[in-house]
């Protein structure tokens, strides 16, 4: 194993040259390939006019699962039922435990935010705000290089607690291997349908639908550069959660957290591929050689130390600022999908942050915990997209409606007003259909 140093970035927010090597640091790509786009297209059409047909000659190209129909690659719940049987007593455990904590925090969730209301005002007109849920919603799980049970939990039961009419999963099973930890996730999860099938052609399928997969109202979850793409090309045909670039985290510290904690919480992030990032700010300057030092230390035992190391190497950066309240406001500026306020009191700084997918609030809290089950959803914001956008939710599974049932006096009322809008904007059935119920 290489004992070599990490050469990740070291920067000082008072040294000359500060704002150009950090937006350096900041700076991705969001740009799909001309070619994946290209080819995506393709695939999209081709499963839009094809259906399925075009969904099993995908399949067997990209994973090398061959079926005679579509109906063949559904997983009905006695199968489900049967990998949650087959895996093992701890493995059953985590999975209802983690599921517990990702369901009281969504119920809690739809019990603040998804309420129907109404009022009416003084001259009895009714207003209000009436909340459903979405018929459908498709989840796309990764499959392939990894399995991610937790990806199950976290796109599936917001969309049960939201009261989604059906839920249909679709998972890539490379050369046919089903990981038996994402199908009871998805058993315990409550997806009603699952289908093997992944890549942009399952994202067309559920866009679009065919004679076997359900048109879908909504597709939620992650996956590679073609899934992203289609998920960008199907967007107004469908609703998408979001375009997620790589994984993110950045750590706030004050120096009194152990120093290998924070280099592995750097790590929980940089293993997942190469353009992950991974953000040490810090007053504190033997601080900052400490946590170099764990880096340098831990890495070698890490099974995943060569994507650890290219991440950090290529994206991450220890910097050292003025004060807590500088690395505050840079982190406002970065506005992570992961924010750890590694801190004796996290409480102090947490209201000086606007902008964060998740804040880690004090040094017990590591980021793989909320990315497990600690409860509030682990799909969130990439790319500085925490300063508009919010974590998956109950909200993302619901759309609201307007109510409005105007009485007789508000008519009369409302009347005029609309009229005289209605006349200066050229529209004048629009004018008329207001007068015609006000009172002679």
């Amino acid at each position: 194993m290489s004992a070599t140093p990490v050469a990740i970035r070291h920067l000082h927010t008072a040294a000359d040259g500060f704002e150009a090597d950090f937006q350096r640091v900041l700076h991705w790509s969001a740009e799909t390939d001309s070619a994946i786009e290209t080819r995506v297209a393709e695939i999209i059409a081709d499963v839009r006019a094809r259906g399925d047909a075009a969904v099993l000659a995908y399949t067997a190209r990209f994973d090398g699962v061959h079926a005679e129909t579509v109906a063949a690659l559904e997983l009905g719940p006695a199968e489900l039922q049967a990998a949650f049987d087959a895996i093992t007593p701890a493995q059953r455990g985590a999975l209802q435990a983690a599921a517990a904590r990702v369901r009281a925090y969504h119920e809690r969730q739809r019990d603040a935010c998804g309420l129907s209301w109404q009022y009416r005002d003084a001259d009895g007109t009714l207003l209000g705000q009436k909340v459903t849920p979405l018929d459908r919603v498709g989840i796309y799980v990764p499959g392939g290089k990894a399995a991610y049970p937790s990806s199950v939990l976290m796109n599936a039961i917001p969309a049960q607690v939201a009261g989604v009419g059906e839920i249909v999963m679709v998972v890539p099973t490379p050369r046919g291997e089903r990981n038996a930890l994402v199908l009871a996730a998805a058993h315990v999860a409550g997806a009603h349908r699952v289908f093997t099938v992944g890549g942009a052609q399952a994202v067309a399928a559920l866009a679009y639908g065919t004679a076997t997969i359900p048109r879908v109202d909504k597709i939620t979850g992650p996956g590679n550069a073609y899934v992203a793409a289609a998920k960008r090309r199907v967007f107004g045909q469908v609703g998408i959660d979001m375009i997620a670039g790589p994984s993110e985290i950045l750590v706030l510290a004050d120096g009194t957290t152990p120093a290998d904690w924070v280099a592995m919480d750097l790590f929980s992030q940089a293993e997942h591929d190469e353009l992950a990032q991974s953000i040490l700010l810090c007053p504190d300057a033997a601080y900052i050689a400490q946590v170099q030092s764990a880096i340098d230390r831990l890495l070698p035992a890490m099974p995943r130390r060569d994507v650890i190391r290219a991440s950090l190497e290529g994206r991450g950066a220890l910097i050292l600022t003025k004060n807590m309240e500088e690395a505050c406001a840079i982190s406002n500026r970065i506005a992570p999908e992961h924010l750890e306020v590694s801190s004796r009191d996290p409480h102090r700084w947490e209201p000086l942050l606007r902008h964060a997918g998740a804040i880690f609030l004090g040094a017990y809290t590591s980021e793989s915990l909320g990315d497990y089950c600690a409860g509030p959803n682990h799909v969130l914001p990439t790319s500085g997209t925490a300063r508009f956008s919010s974590p998956l939710g109950v909200y993302d599974f619901q759309k609201r409606s307007s109510l409005i049932e105007v009485s007789e006096a508000g008519a009369n009322f409302l009347g005029p007003i609309a009229a005289e809008l209605a006349y200066g904007e050229g529209l004048q059935a629009h004018a008329q259909a207001a007068e015609m119920r006000l009172k002679r």
